[in-house]
């Protein structure tokens, strides 16, 4: 029933920014955290950022601190990832993922396909 889509991802150089966008339908999205995470080639799933829905809080990894804003936009049902600076170790797919509990429970969790972000140095 919940579907989320992904999309924004693309190849840029090193310091240039992308703005990722998750689709979300079938949901009351009020009652959950949106989350961003990012697998890079042969590491693990890592948590990038959160949100929670109905109150706007957020959360960040320490290594997009101050580069990266996730936010949403209750008109679209969108979550974004505004991401600046972008740096070669950010190169990933990114997933979109929403639950309701902070921190994730992987297994309970609704999860997009993934867009891919890379960036050149």
């Amino acid at each position: 029933q919940v579907q989320l889509v992904e999309s924004g991802g693309g190849l840029v150089q090193a310091g240039a920014s992308l703005r990722l966008a998750c689709a979300a339908s079938g949901g009351t999205f009020s009652r959950y955290f949106m989350y961003w995470f990012r697998q890079a080639p042969g590491k693990e799933r890592e948590f990038v950022a959160s949100i929670k829905w109905s109150s706007g809080m957020t959360n960040y990894a320490d290594s997009v601190k101050g580069r990266f804003t996730i936010s949403r936009d209750n008109a679209k049902n969108t979550v974004y990832l505004q991401m600046n600076r972008l740096k070669p170790e950010d190169t990933a797919v990114y997933y979109c993922a929403a639950g309701e509990s902070y921190p994730i429970l992987r297994s309970y969790a609704y999860w997009g396909q993934g867009t891919q972000v890379t960036v050149s140095s």
